[in-house]
């Protein structure tokens, strides 16, 4: 069970709050209003150390299990994308001046990560709805991992806006 945090006013979440295997919500002041696209663009313009291999990491493990191969974060879109398409490996279900819907989806669990900016905060809130017993397994080392990747990436791009 997911524990309780305060959720942005638009936050969106995968399912109930009561039926969540996993809730983070993690936030940085903005210096400026900023899209959710041109935060996630300012994150990927550099990834983070590891990323790649963390990622070939976990698909070798999680194709085993006949769980797709998601391959990480590549591509540097110039425009927002639209609802129904892929960002990297995300289906984008909303999108909007203050918030981005972004989930993925399978047979063991679903993923949503919504990226609000409203009142220049920007917050990252991930939910996941776990299926089945490889899902409850995968996030044993997911979640903890989750919190430090988005950690690390807010304190690259608080970094990144202070020398902008």
């Amino acid at each position: 069970m997911a524990k309780h945090l305060t959720l942005p006013d638009e936050a969106v979440l995968i399912a109930p709050r009561d039926q969540l295997n996993f809730l983070d919500v993690a936030t940085l002041p903005l210096p400026h209003p900023m899209t959710p696209f041109e935060v996630w663009q300012m994150m990927m313009e550099k990834p983070l150390p590891l990323a790649k291999q963390a990622f070939w990491l976990r698909d070798a493990i999680s194709a085993r299990f006949g769980v797709k191969k998601i391959g990480g974060f590549s591509t540097r879109p110039t425009t927002p994308p639209r609802i129904g398409r892929k960002l990297d490996f995300f289906l984008v279900e909303d999108i909007s001046p203050t918030r981005m819907l972004l989930t993925e989806r399978d047979r063991h669990l679903d993923v949503m990560t919504c990226i609000t900016t409203t009142d220049s905060v920007l917050a990252i809130t991930s939910s996941v709805k776990v299926h089945n017993t490889y899902g409850r397994l995968y996030m044993l080392p997911v979640a903890p991992a989750h919190k430090l990747i988005v950690s690390a990436m807010l304190r690259r791009l608080r970094k990144t806006l202070s020398a902008r």
